[in-house]
């Protein structure tokens, strides 16, 4: 009698008790995250501080010597580069760190240098974020969509020519660097097939237009965005068909899907609702990072269709030697990837519950 009495008090007992324990898991699950972006964000700044003072020929004292060389005295050309860099050039080199990374954490990147010298560098990569997050965004976005579904469907009908057809063209596609099919997209749709204007490849709209909520410019913006968008959609594409094809494949001859077929489910169901959601579990956290990378846009794509975003002004940055704006683009590009990199872990533990008990899938 006393088991019976016990047993009904137990059980809400027992419910608290691993409540209380999965929020614990939860707790240190998410200052686990925290803790790690603190690290990395310490160490890239860590590192790129000491790598441009390691490139030949020391950046900055070849930025004193050019405003030297420009008219100005030793002292005066010393004291121009500490206000445009943020820190002291004249002290040590750990005085000159610790002063870079107090305000970094303040959210001064420091001044740009070269290609607009004394302007603050975080406002310059802001302006340009919009261009790239809606360009490179939108298209990573689709090829993410579309690769994960061509994927599955290539799964699905593995060694069928569906599946052959599939894997081939894109793993071809795959393989063509992204600048060499932008090259060819504006040669042949511009020049050989005249199917799109040239002007229609070249910037991010039509200066006649006005930029801002109008139809004009939303018309002439999405005009322009045709070609490279559709570039940059085909070139990360394949990428994500060939690791959903991988990981459908895979999931596919696993034993709750057979267990599926053998209740009678239909083959949509089968697909979508367990092999489909396993096989992009681990396609999550891959797809997250490259939303981190959109920050920095795609370097070449944009200096190709000479789209104003920040992939093209990192590319200007280097080719200039405007090391505080390249710093800049990096620490932002960093935060980003670390950001979206803890969105994916949250995300990935609330699709997989395994994951949030550690491992344990019993």
């Amino acid at each position: 009698m006393t088991h019976h009495r016990g047993t009904p008090d137990a059980v809400p007992t027992a419910d608290a008790s691993l409540r209380a324990a999965d929020r614990r898991r939860l707790v240190r699950h998410v200052a686990a995250i925290l803790l790690r972006m603190v690290v990395m964000l310490w160490l890239v700044t860590t590192i790129t501080f000491v790598v441009v003072r390691a490139l030949p020929g020391n950046p900055i004292d070849l930025y004193i010597q050019d405003l030297a060389a420009s008219g100005l005295s030793p002292e005066e050309a010393r004291s121009r580069a500490s206000a445009v860099l943020r820190f002291d050039v004249q002290g040590s080199f750990l005085e000159q760190y610790v002063q870079y990374v107090t305000n970094v954490t303040r959210g001064d990147l420091g001044n740009s240098s070269i290609l607009s010298p004394g302007s603050p560098v975080l406002p310059m990569i802001l302006a340009r974020l919009p261009w790239t997050i809606l360009s490179v965004g939108i298209a990573l976005t689709l090829s993410f969509i579309i690769g994960v579904r061509l994927g599955l469907i290539a799964a699905m009908r593995r060694h069928a020519w569906t599946d052959h057809l599939i894997s081939n063209t894109w793993a071809a596609i795959d393989s063509i660097p992204a600048v060499l099919l932008a090259v060819v997209a504006i040669l042949l749709l511009g020049v050989v097939w005249k199917i799109v204007p040239i002007e229609w490849m070249r910037g991010a709209y039509d200066p006649a237009t006005t930029p801002g909520f109008n139809w004009p410019f939303i018309k002439s913006a999405l005009l322009h965005y045709l070609v490279p968008g559709t570039v940059y959609t085909l070139t990360s594409l394949g990428g994500w068909v060939l690791a959903m094809r991988s990981n459908a494949m895979s999931a596919i001859s696993d034993d709750y899907v057979h267990v599926a077929r053998a209740r009678g489910l239909g083959e949509p169901r089968i697909r979508d609702a367990y092999v489909g959601r396993n096989a992009i579990l681990p396609l999550v956290t891959g797809f997250a990072i490259a939303v981190g990378f959109t920050v920095s846009g795609s370097v070449l794509i944009e200096k190709v269709f000479v789209t104003p975003g920040v992939g093209a002004l990192l590319a200007d940055a280097i080719a200039r030697r405007d090391y505080p704006l390249m710093q800049g683009v990096v620490l932002i590009t960093t935060f980003a990837v670390l950001v979206a990199t803890a969105v994916a872990d949250a995300l990935s533990t609330w699709l997989d519950p395994r994951i949030r008990l550690g491992g344990d899938s019993a």
